[in-house]
């Protein structure tokens, strides 16, 4: 299909839901599967991280993209130190499902052709012409997917260094 240039056709917030739940949903039960002690580790794969952290950095995505710049609420957030997290699965296991209703609750009520609530800090713009709340869901739609990959990566190769 060709594009054109008439105006963007969002996905349905049902639609959206689904597949942003199934790529949190599936990191959150990656890490809960890997447990304290293997979510914490990072394999031996240049440049990786551990699949805790990793999660910890797609809620962070998930908060302040939907959370502040579309759906208006102020949001605290250090990205840096979200690739240095480091804890029990536990509390970041209720984290995600918190952060899964708020996701929810923020993309229905969204109206994706109104401008962002807030100018992201230049060091975290992420990609070029995002200045829709439509287009901020599609970003973190773009993240989670993406991480979701990475992340079985992550546990696989851990798998593989364990039998090692």
């Amino acid at each position: 299909m060709r594009p054109t240039t008439e105006g963007p056709r969002l996905v349905a917030a049902p639609e959206y839901l689904q597949c942003a739940d199934r790529a949190l949903a599936g990191m959150r039960d990656l890490v809960a599967a890997l447990g304290d002690e293997r979510a914490n580790e990072r394999p031996a794969v240049p440049g990786a991280n551990t699949p805790y952290a990793l999660l910890t950095h797609c809620l962070g995505v998930v908060d302040y993209w939907c959370g502040h710049l579309v759906a208006g609420r102020p949001v605290e957030r250090d990205r840096d130190a979200e690739f240095r997290a480091r804890g029990p699965v536990g509390p970041l296991l209720a984290r995600a499902d918190a952060v899964r209703a708020q996701l929810a609750a923020d993309v229905v009520a969204a109206d994706p052709g109104a401008p962002l609530t807030a100018e992201p800090p230049a060091e975290y713009l992420g990609p070029d012409g995002i200045g829709t709340r439509g287009a901020a869901l599609l970003h973190v739609l773009e993240e989670l997917v993406q991480h979701h990959g990475q992340m079985e990566v992550l546990r696989d190769a851990l798998v593989a260094e364990a039998r090692a």
